[in-house]
């Protein structure tokens, strides 16, 4: 079954994320997503404050920047997040935007090698395992959760660069493409992560999770255009769902043909009526059926 979500900005007040999340749960949506930007909202806050406030729908954060999270710490709230609310928190970590992983005094030197190093790490812990590390990075003394979680959680890993994507494949449970990703680039991404991944002689599900930019209504494709200078966006990253209903879901629908596995929608930033962004996303998931 297609998995259609949206997602809630850290542009917007942090106070509307909960109606936001419950307004995505009433119009029928799988997901809810959450973002953690420097330095505007915490991912983590938000993702509890998401699911406490909703009873159904999955909630997922991404990205957490790596450099900006010891690796023990996530896997300790994750693992607790997990058992407060088994089997609706997705999470996603990522190199962190390097400006301001120096902003705040966490760049390194090598984001691969964290990758590497920390994304093997945290799944690790989650799974129960007690685990000591000596890497560049990561460096662990005999850890191991007391309060694993009781059911599997997925590491997810988002990912641009074709080195970065590769290495997703080997190391994570997922990779997370974000906004500007045409379909044709999430066709060629996926197929680089999973031949990495055939490579490395690694199996089990490997979840797709696609950031779509989109608009409603007749002015969208215009609004859209301001939106992709706003993130830079050139050539065939300027990629977006704009238009009607009908419209946005045959966006969504090429984007699921390329092997996504979920699909959020990401509203113009300026947007900050979320109550109607998630009715006609719930619109979309209605057309889409199962």
């Amino acid at each position: 079954m297609t998995s259609l979500g949206v997602i809630f900005q850290p542009s917007l007040p942090p106070e509307g994320l909960r109606a936001a999340a419950v307004a995505a749960e009433q119009a029928g949506l799988d997901e809810f997503w959450v973002w953690e930007d420097c330095f505007k909202e915490s991912g983590i806050t938000a993702l509890v404050a998401a699911l406490a406030a909703t009873d159904r729908v999955r909630v997922g954060v991404g990205i957490l920047p790596m450099p900006l999270r010891n690796v023990a710490l996530l896997a300790m709230e994750a693992a607790m997040i997990e058992r407060l609310f088994p089997g609706r928190a997705r999470f996603g970590v990522g190199h962190g935007v390097l400006d301001w992983m120096g902003q705040a005094g966490a760049r390194v030197a090598s984001p691969l090698t964290l990758m590497r190093e920390y994304v093997p790490a945290l799944r690790g812990l989650l799974a129960g395992r007690e685990l000591s590390v000596s890497g560049r990075y990561v460096k662990l003394d005999r850890v191991k959760l007391d309060w694993p979680p009781a059911a599997p959680v997925p590491v997810l890993a988002a990912a641009e660069g074709p080195k970065t994507t590769a290495l997703v494949g080997e190391v994570a449970d997922g990779l997370v493409l974000t906004g500007g990703t045409s379909a044709g680039m999430v066709r060629a991404s996926i197929a680089q992560a999973r031949g990495a991944r055939s490579d490395a002689g690694v199996d089990g599900p490997f979840e797709v999770p696609v950031f779509l930019m989109a608009a409603f209504g007749d002015n969208a494709a215009k609004r859209m255009e301001g939106e992709f200078d706003r993130w830079e966006l050139t050539g065939e990253r300027r990629y977006a769902a704009a238009g009607s209903v009908e419209q946005v879901a045959a966006t969504v629908r090429e984007v699921f043909d390329a092997g996504a596995t979920s699909v959020l929608l990401q509203s113009p930033s300026a947007d900050a009526d979320m109550a109607a962004f998630a009715a006609n996303a719930g619109r979309v998931r209605e057309l889409l059926g199962s």
